[in-house]
């Protein structure tokens, strides 16, 4: 398969991924500003970022959705998943208390399954940045000049 058709079902899991999170957040919109105000680490910031999660998964899914933005979205979506895995190890490994606001089917994972979940799209995020390199630098000949009399 070629590699842009990576990239492209690459794109297409993310926007998959962050829509179906961003309108879960949405529609149970009192369920996520109370857990997010409950949350270890982000409890102060929970007003803004109420709002403000949702709308970056949305805005990064717009740009994956569009060739021209693609690969700006891709870093989207790297950026995305790293703060997203960093937060999980961190209540993993230092907060007693774990409270998710991840939406939908996703709330349901256990935080081992999440982390792991998250681990996969980070590297997806790698892996769909590195084919777009590929794919735009590939390999490419020298021209070729020839002496005319």
């Amino acid at each position: 398969m070629k590699r842009s058709y990576w990239i492209e079902i690459i794109s297409s899991l993310f926007i998959l991924l962050f829509i179906y999170t961003a309108v879960s957040k949405l529609i149970d919109y009192e369920h996520f500003r109370y857990t997010l105000r409950g949350a270890p680490l982000i409890r102060e910031k929970g007003k803004i970022l109420v709002w403000l999660i949702p709308a970056a998964e949305i805005a990064v899914s717009t740009l994956l959705f569009f060739p021209k933005t693609r690969k700006t979205g891709l870093w989207g979506s790297l950026m995305l998943m790293i703060l997203f895995t960093g937060y999980i190890a961190y209540m993993l490994y230092f907060s007693p208390v774990r409270a998710c606001h991840c939406g939908g089917v996703i709330e349901k994972m256990t935080w081992n399954q999440h982390f792991i979940f998250n681990i996969f799209f980070t590297l997806l995020a790698v892996l769909g940045l590195w084919l777009y390199k590929k794919r735009t630098t590939g390999l490419r000949l020298p021209l070729q000049y020839t002496a005319t009399a």
